[in-house]
Formats: structure tokens, C-alpha cells, sequence
């Protein structure tokens, strides 16, 4: 699976005890805990494969809430 773009990715890492506004907008309840988009969160490690998996997921939404 190719990235489109990887230009437009961008991650930042939150320390949780420093931003508990964070944690109860985004709901976190383990780590790591991944958002994308603000639309599509998973928690946990898991293989490279389903991550980019959930990242092209979030890209088709994107797309197709701007059609």
C-alpha cells in the first residue's frame, strides 16, 4: 500500500498527563491511542500494514466528504 502523499502527513505526540483536555476530547483510556482526522482512532501498537490501513482509510473519508 503507497501513500498518495506523504507530504500531508503530519503526527504529534501528546504526553497525557500534561493535557488532560486532550485526553477527554480524544477519549483516551490507553496508550498509545492514534487519531486521525479526528475520525478514526485505534489504540494500542499494531503491525505497520494496519496502521496504513486506517491512515487510507481516513483519506477515502476525506475525499469523500469533499465530493
Amino acid at each position: 500500500m503507497a501513500m498518495v502523499n506523504p507530504a500531508r502527513v503530519r503526527a504529534e505526540v501528546i504526553e497525557a498527563t500534561e493535557f488532560p483536555e486532550l485526553v477527554r476530547r480524544y477519549q483516551v483510556r490507553a496508550v498509545p491511542r492514534t487519531v486521525i482526522n479526528d475520525k478514526i482512532a485505534f489504540d494500542g501498537a499494531v503491525p505497520e500494514r494496519q496502521f496504513l490501513a486506517q491512515v487510507q482509510r481516513a483519506l477515502e473519508q476525506e475525499t469523500e466528504q469533499t465530493r
